[in-house]
């Protein structure tokens, strides 16, 4: 039984990395964007993180910055393949490697040094006292619990149960039909690829923050990649997501 609760605690923590980011691809899938750059926003994300968190041990800061990095990548690769047009594979490539390299650049001085701040399990009290259900669910940081419980609840209500969730899939479905009607296609599209970018980060600042508490060049290993089949696994649904990726955490901790 410790055993097992030692598995399911460790893939909540692994599986976490891989649904932010999935969560992510999601939103810009969802608008028509294909996000092949997942790989070099987390390498960003992870290595903004750590850098901050050296400067001022405060890892909310950390966090934050990364997202702040992710919107701001999003938001250069959103206008390349949204108002320039430009083609999405090969602009999530560019990305991809620009984002790595950068990465592996920026993130000498700090790399092979652990994290000065990470997030801690958080006390639950009694309920992190049970027997077998206290290690496997009341023992995680508070990233784990608003990465499963809160986004993927928030987001499927937002596509599926709003008006504007119902425009935002319509222009990823139809854009024509979308545009004719008075939508704006171009500044959904934009917005939510860049949201998007911004959620990937955060799943590099999460890698180092709270599973990997280090950075190093490749630690983010090709969990971008992974990321983007789930997403296709999950037939682009965020609860789906999320559990694809709790299952491939699964895995992981099995190894």
């Amino acid at each position: 039984m410790d055993i097992l609760a030692g598995l399911i605690q460790t893939a909540f923590l692994a599986g976490g990395v891989l649904a932010l980011a999935a969560l992510g691809e999601v939103l810009a899938e969802r608008v028509g964007v294909v996000n092949l750059g997942v790989e070099g926003l987390m390498a960003l994300g992870a290595m903004t993180a750590i850098t901050t968190v050296v400067a001022s041990p405060h890892p909310w800061l950390g966090f934050g910055a990364a997202l702040l990095v992710g919107l701001g990548v999003g938001m250069v690769y959103a206008f390349a393949t949204v108002v320039i047009r430009a083609n999405q594979v090969l602009s999530g490539l560019a990305l991809t490697y620009i984002g790595t390299g950068m990465a592996a650049t920026l993130g000498k001085p700090v790399s092979g040094s652990p994290s000065p701040a990470t997030f801690r399990p958080l006390d639950l009290g009694f309920l992190s006292d049970l027997p077998f259900f206290g290690r496997a669910f009341f023992s995680h940081n508070i990233l784990v619990y608003i990465i499963f419980l809160v986004l993927p609840v928030v987001l499927h209500w937002l596509m599926f149960h709003t008006r504007h969730g119902l425009n935002m899939r319509a222009v990823g479905e139809n854009p024509a039909v979308v545009d004719a009607a008075g939508i704006p296609v171009m500044k959904f599209r934009f917005w939510y690829t860049a949201l998007g970018a911004a959620l990937a980060a955060g799943a590099g600042a999460y890698l180092t923050l709270a599973f990997v508490p280090s950075w190093s060049e490749g630690v983010v290993s090709g969990r971008g990649w992974i990321a983007v089949a789930l997403v296709i696994f999950a037939g682009f649904r965020p609860v789906n997501a999320v559990l694809a990726a709790l299952l491939f955490g699964f895995v992981t901790a099995l190894g």
